[in-house]
């Protein structure tokens, strides 16, 4: 069985209604449309402080790093001091220094990806980083329980490194009954 091609002189094809002229113009519609729409997504994310001495994040990353850290652990939770008194977006920027790009760059994804969870997946006018406190948690604990894996694996690890530069912290450590690194002194 062969398979045969449509006659492109056949005036009234599946495409008969797609002139060239309408082609033309709903393919730069799409695009205005397109590049509006990234425009937008850039305005509701606005402009985040200027913030120095960072390795690897940008001030956006390091914005919603913050936020996030205030959520996952907040000051007067498990421990009376939280994430904000610790700096833990920093500390994981410190951390990233030495990480291969490729994890870099799939950290840097799924920074953007939860910066944009709320107009994505809740149809709302604002981004993560500007939500309020009690939002940004209830959006956060939705990922945790997604229907979407990719959400649940991005809060997953979120959860687990934030965890890890938390409790790499000294000032975590007398809460938690470490004494420190037994090799502490030694030449």
């Amino acid at each position: 069985m062969g398979c045969t091609l449509p006659d492109r002189s056949d005036p009234e094809g599946p495409f008969a209604f797609l002139s060239r002229r309408r082609a033309l113009k709903w393919g730069l519609g799409a695009g205005a449309t397109l590049l509006g729409g990234v425009g937008g997504l850039a305005l509701l994310r606005g402009k985040a402080p200027a913030v120095a001495g960072l390795s690897v994040l940008s001030d956006h990353e390091y914005r919603t790093l913050s936020a996030l850290a205030r959520v996952h652990l907040p000051t007067g939770g498990a421990f009376e001091q939280g994430a904000e008194g610790l700096d833990l977006a920093r500390a994981f920027d410190g951390f990233l220094a030495d990480e291969h790009p490729e994890n870099i760059r799939d950290l840097r994804r799924a920074l953007t990806l939860l910066e944009l969870g709320p107009v994505l997946f809740e149809g709302s006018l604002t981004t993560f980083s500007n939500l309020s406190a009690a939002a940004q948690e209830a959006h956060f604990q939705a990922w945790t329980v997604s229907d979407l894996l990719l959400r649940r694996q991005v809060a997953f690890a979120f959860r687990k490194f934030l965890s890890f530069v938390f409790y790499d912290t000294p000032q975590v450590w007398k809460h938690i009954g470490y004494p420190g690194p037994s090799l502490r002194g030694m030449p």
